[in-house]
């Protein structure tokens, strides 16, 4: 499995509703893709940033499936408006599970 480890750096105080319109959003739609979502994890040292994990079934999955979702209405039509502006950074380091030790 290929893994995402997303790191996102949001505009002061944006968190909590980035967050719910990533749990009640974006979450799903991955999902009706394919796509692997692990949680987000709130950082305790600042209230602006958090982390997930995004998963794909290997690497050749991985842009067309990525492409299915951004070049989708939802992410076109609604998404990209209301999340973007949220953001001030985000981060992306591509790892690989090979042991499969990371269980969904």
């Amino acid at each position: 499995m290929i893994i995402e480890m997303r790191t996102y750096k949001l505009k002061p105080c944006c968190r909590e509703r980035f967050l719910d319109v990533f749990r009640s959003k974006s979450i799903p739609a991955h999902a009706e893709i394919g796509m692997k979502i692990v949680g987000p994890f709130l950082s305790v040292e600042d209230p602006d940033v958090f982390f997930f994990m995004r998963g794909f079934p290997d690497l050749e999955s991985r842009e067309p499936m990525k492409a299915k979702f951004y070049e989708g209405e939802l992410w076109k039509r609604e998404l990209e408006d209301v999340l973007m502006p949220m953001i001030e950074k985000y981060d992306a380091v591509l790892v690989e599970d090979k042991e499969g030790l990371i269980h969904w």
